[in-house]
């Protein structure tokens, strides 16, 4: 690292100041970041196939079409089943991030209803959680109309709420998803208005443009130091407790809500659960990262 840190300034260093050092230095490591993040993209690539053929041989077994299993053999394959869809995860969420971090991601926003995105989700994860004996309910707003998304994108968001969710919440409790039309006011548009937000939305019609969703459980809850890191890269919140995984769920839910013009948040309070809050506008989405 040095010799390039010389050969970039000329072999100079003397005549570069601290700021131009720190900014070589830093440069320096961001092509590291993204020469080692598309080297792991590819190997994770190239791991999908296998996977998915073991994962589909063991659907066989379990579906007993090439004989029948003893109650052994069953759990046995249950364990394989389940480490398969987890790995299946893992690979999904680090490819995403992979091509977040490259510039190579595109939405691809048409006319859907988010209700139905949703509960096609929902769906996808009651085995997992009847599994754990964790209950999902989802309460869905009828009077939402559709609106343009990424359709799959968003899938992927609903999908990192739910298994963070999952993750958290011990078995016998309970997560639930709220649909609902909200009126989402811009920072710039508060600070030009005098009396607060309640009494404006009691004081003149509200005219909702934007949808808020909300994932909630009875969990541990997130200490509040964390509830502004706790979409960053790889952080773990209370790692020596936390289940296993890399950190990139919330990260890549996050930069997925923003490239659709979006916000999310989460609200927490240790003993007390949490609930992730997202926003997706009626209008205005952005086409890409």
């Amino acid at each position: 690292m040095h010799d390039k840190l010389l050969t970039e300034t000329n072999g100079r260093p003397a005549e570069a100041g601290p700021e131009a050092i720190s900014q070589l230095l830093d440069d320096w490591l961001k092509r590291e970041v993204f020469r080692r993040t598309l080297a792991l993209a590819s190997a994770a690539h190239e791991l999908k196939t296998p996977l998915a053929v073991m994962s589909g041989y063991t659907d066989l077994l379990l579906g007993e079409r090439l004989g029948p299993l003893t109650d052994g053999q069953r759990n046995v394959l249950a364990e394989m089943q389940q480490n398969a869809s987890r790995l299946q995860k893992f690979i999904q969420n680090f490819l995403s991030y992979s091509a977040i971090e490259s510039g190579k991601f595109q939405l691809s926003r048409d006319l859907h209803d988010v209700n139905a995105c949703i509960a096609e989700v929902v769906e996808h994860w009651a085995v997992p959680y009847a599994q754990r004996g964790t209950t999902c309910e989802f309460i869905p707003d009828g009077s939402i109309e559709p609106v343009h998304f990424d359709f799959l994108k968003f899938q992927h968001i609903i999908s990192n709420l739910l298994d963070n969710a999952l993750k958290f919440t011990a078995p016998g409790g309970l997560v639930k998803i709220v649909t609902e039309p909200y009126l989402w006011e811009r920072r710039t548009y508060r600070q030009n208005l005098s009396f607060p937000q309640e009494r404006r939305k009691r004081e003149r019609p509200c005219k909702h443009n934007a949808i808020r969703i909300s994932v909630s459980d009875n969990g541990p809850g997130i200490p509040s130091e964390y509830l502004l890191e706790v979409f960053s890269e790889f952080l773990r919140v209370g790692q020596e407790a936390q289940p296993s995984g890399m950190g990139l769920g919330l990260a890549i839910a996050r930069r997925l809500v923003e490239a659709h013009g979006g916000k999310i948040w989460v609200e927490s309070e240790v003993g007390h659960g949490s609930t992730f809050c997202v926003l997706l506008p009626m209008t205005g989405n952005r086409n890409s990262l």
